[in-house]
């Protein structure tokens, strides 16, 4: 797995990604290890250094990490991506929706990938 810029939670603060709740909100943030820039991939860690997921780091935000993955050897990048949009038309084509007008194509945290949203219109 790639080494990205890790995110120290503060103690206590690891229980909602235990429970694969996919934000992190800044309060619960000790310190920053490393220079992410605003959408880079960060490491989540524990304030004992235990891996909790990986993520999108927003800087600017109160929402400060976004989960993509709470599997340490899993790797964020383009593969993992393609997979998370194939794996969303799967679904949307099983439940009879991808034969509609207009869709929501991805649906954010309910496919894997929090803050994102596709919507399709006719051809658009």
């Amino acid at each position: 797995m790639a080494t990205f810029p890790q995110v120290i939670l503060k103690p206590g603060r690891e229980k909602s990604l235990l429970q694969h709740h996919p934000w992190v909100f800044s309060g619960a943030i000790a310190r920053v290890e490393g220079e992410p820039d605003c959408g880079s991939v960060v490491t989540l860690v524990s304030s004992r250094g235990e891996f909790l997921a990986c993520g999108s780091w927003s800087p600017v935000s109160q929402l400060r990490c976004r989960v993509w993955s709470w599997h340490q050897d899993e790797t964020v990048d383009r593969e993992f991506f393609r997979k998370k949009l194939l794996q969303a038309k799967a679904l949307r084509r099983s439940l009879g929706l991808d034969a509609d007008a207009a869709c929501r194509l991805v649906y954010s945290e309910s496919d894997g990938l929090p803050g994102v949203i596709i919507d399709r219109f006719g051809d658009y």
